[in-house]
């Protein structure tokens, strides 16, 4: 038989119920506080993060702010195009006819094509002699950049040797994956080292694809590019985004005549099928004779 004198008093079970009760109630206070402040925590973190999406959007959309209309550089065309031709010496030059004294309107460039329409650049010459090569390219693609490194340099001494006229179609169909606008910066830089610079603008064009494997660069970066070139004192020009009218204007054409993506390459008004011709250069060869 247990030892009754042992036992708690009913008074004494009721003090250590009620002080369980006490500790369990103060335990779940304290819980209710914490998810409490964790859930003002998330609010305030969800709420810092909207603020700097519409900030980086607001920021975006500034930066994205074209003029209508603005100045045409130095070898450039009513189509947007950087037109190369031989210097005479060996190399390459922006084409010295097409002076910079000229401006260009991007409401001119039409509307965006509808999507199945069959691609048709304006501007293309099949009887060119000096054969036409329009390619179309954006500064952050990746597969221009090895278009690029494999061709430019065949490209190049085409245009050196007086075979072939380069008309370079600088787009940004890939501004739409850039909080900085990079394939517009990239296409207003080109155009200032042609109107400020024409002998460099093959090199400047070179390196920028080259890079692109690195990432976007800043401003500041693509003027020291340009110098490093033999295209100096650039950083208005590529701050200010003097030419950014006409690489719109040539993005907005482009969607207008439904070029398909980058890089896309017309030779004589040809269309190269990268996937029936693998090599560019042997297709290209064959068709300048």
């Amino acid at each position: 038989m247990a030892d009754s004198a042992n036992r708690p008093t009913k008074a004494e079970r009721t003090s250590a119920a009620r002080e369980a009760a006490r500790k369990l109630h103060e335990e779940q206070a304290a819980a209710a506080k914490r998810k409490s402040l964790f859930v003002k925590l998330g609010v305030i973190g969800a709420m810092v993060l909207v603020i700097a999406l519409v900030v980086m959007i607001v920021v975006q959309q500034r930066s994205a702010a074209v003029p209508e209309s603005g100045g045409i550089p130095n070898g450039g065309n009513e189509h947007g195009g950087i037109v190369l031709v031989a210097d005479g010496e060996g190399g390459t030059t922006v084409d010295p006819e097409l002076t910079g004294d000229r401006t260009i309107d991007v409401n001119d460039a039409g509307e965006q094509a509808p999507q199945g329409t069959e691609p048709a650049p304006r501007g293309l010459d099949e009887s060119a002699d000096p054969a036409q090569l329009v390619v179309y390219a954006d500064v952050n693609c990746p597969h221009c950049s090895v278009f690029d490194g494999q061709y430019a340099e065949q490209i190049e001494q085409w245009v050196a040797d007086g075979d072939v006229v380069l008309e370079q179609r600088n787009v940004a169909f890939l501004d739409r994956g850039s909080s900085t606008n990079y394939s517009s910066r990239g296409a207003n830089a080109l155009a200032c080292v042609a109107d400020a610079a024409p002998e460099s603008y093959m090199d400047f064009s070179n390196a920028l694809f080259a890079q692109q494997p690195e990432g976007e660069l800043t401003n500041a970066e693509m003027a020291d590019l340009a110098a490093e070139n033999g295209a100096e004192g650039l950083e208005d020009c590529i701050d200010s985004m003097e030419y950014r009218p006409f690489a719109q204007f040539a993005h907005d054409a482009a969607l207008a005549d439904a070029v398909p993506g980058t890089p896309s390459v017309w030779l004589n008004g040809e269309v190269w099928d990268g996937q029936a011709d693998p090599d560019f250069a042997v297709w290209a060869e064959e068709k300048i004779g």
